[in-house]
Parts: structure tokens; sequence; C-alpha cells
């Protein structure tokens, strides 16, 4: 069964601070009324936090980080419309079917869910270029042999000024990023758009509600540093809760 609606010009509404908080509350029931695949969609992020950490630490292989972390960017879309078709059965009061809820998400393979990844894989892998430029333009000519052993050397005057510049640059492509994503994957989910105008549409959203749209991308981001330090195992609530919580915002923000 399909779940898309009939093709449609989105309407951007204007949102504020307690649309945020009825999104959350909203998100937090829907996790509550579906526990268990909201676990399964989150494990597949804390296992791959587990294996990155394992190949930093316990093997000391650093390279293997790029292409399990290049692996976020591919499965995260099609993880984020598991969360996003829970919410939608709630909704409408549709039967929540393991079964039906994972052939919906794999039927997505045959829209434009994997368009938007190749985006994103590409925005990825370009941060990942741009990141190591920065290192050198900084740290080039800093005797060094291995991150994990050198940190002293980001504690030099040199280190400090990359760390901030990276960070700027850094926060500047996320903003970017979200601006892109906040709402274009729910909408790909539930509407026959193409990737582009969903990606426009959620830019727009967040052009016309800018502080409301960047304090929820800061609340994200915070939430889901926090829920990385135990271990990752607090991803097993954060990734539910701001997964079912933006179901609830596109909802309220787009018509």
């Amino acid at each position: 069964m399909s779940v898309a609606h009939p093709p449609s010009v989105p309407q951007i509404n204007e949102v504020d601070i307690s649309d945020l908080r009825t999104s959350l509350a909203l998100g937090w029931q829907d996790f509550k009324r579906a526990p268990l695949l909201g676990l399964v969609f989150s494990a597949v992020y804390v296992l791959g936090g587990w294996l990155i950490l394992w190949a930093m630490t316990a093997k000391g292989q650093i390279w293997w980080t790029l292409p399990a972390s290049a692996g976020f960017p591919i499965l995260g879309p099609f993880i984020a419309c598991g969360f996003y078709e829970i919410s939608r059965r709630l909704e409408t009061g549709e039967a929540l079917r393991a079964g039906e809820v994972f052939g919906v998400i794999l039927r997505q393979k045959d829209r434009q869910i994997p368009a938007i990844a190749a985006v994103i894989v590409v925005y990825f892998l370009f941060w990942n270029f741009l990141s190591h430029m920065i290192f050198a333009l900084f740290l080039g000519n800093a005797t060094m042999t291995n991150v994990s052993s050198s940190l002293a050397v980001f504690l030099s005057p040199e280190g400090m000024t990359m760390l901030a510049f990276g960070t700027a640059v850094g926060a500047i492509f996320a903003t970017l990023l979200f601006s892109l994503t906040v709402v274009s994957l729910p909408m790909l989910l539930d509407r026959e758009v193409d990737f582009v105008t969903a990606m426009l549409t959620s830019f727009a959203l967040v052009q016309a509600n800018p502080r409301v749209m960047l304090c929820w991308g800061a609340l994200i981001a915070v939430c889901l540093f926090a829920g990385m330090l135990p271990g990752f195992l607090g991803l097993f609530v954060v990734l539910p809760l701001f997964g079912h919580a933006s179901w609830h915002l596109y909802r309220r923000a787009i018509t």
C-alpha cells in the first residue's frame, strides 16, 4: 500500500516555540506507544557508534571511521522514514504491524529518498575533504605521527585557531544541511514530490521561521551529543523522540 498523498503545492506555515513543545510531547507519546520499533531503528546508530569507537580505540585503525561514518548518511534517511511511518500510522489510526512498517521503508528505494540520501553522502564527503584541508592549512607543518597520541598539538596556538575555524565552518555546513532536510525527509514519505522541491521547501521554512527552526536544530544537536556520551546508549531515547517529533513538526509547519 502506498502512503504517498496526491501531488500538492506545499504551503509553509508560521511556527513558534509552542509548536516545538507540542511536537516533542507528541513524539514522546508515539515513542511510548511503539517503543520496540523505535528501539530497533535506534539500534542501527548505536551499533554503528560502537563500531567506530572499536575501530579507533581497540584496533587503532582510524581509517575505518570514514567508511563506517559514511554509512550513516546512506541509511539515515531510511531509518528516519521508519519513525515517520510509525507516527503517520498512529496519527491515522492504521494498524502498526512491523512487517508493513518495514515494507514501507523498503519501498522508499523506488521513490525520492535515495536521491536525497545521495545528496547527503556527497555533502558528507565534501565536508570530510574540507576538514582535511583546514587541518593541513593550520597544522600541515606540525610534527605529528598519530592524532590519538599527539593531542597536545591541538593546544598550540595553531591548533586552537584550527579548532575555532573548523568549528565555525562546520556550524555553517551543519546549518545548511539541517535547513535542507529538516522537513524534506518526512515530506518525501508523505507526498509525491521530487527531492529538489522537498529540499527547497525545507529551506524556505527555515528562512520563514529562522529563530524557531534554528532553536530546533540546536536542541537536536545538544541532545544528540548528550545521547552519545554514555556509550551511545542515550540514542535509544533521543533518536525515537526527535524522529517522531520531526514528523509532528512537519505536519504543523507544512500543509
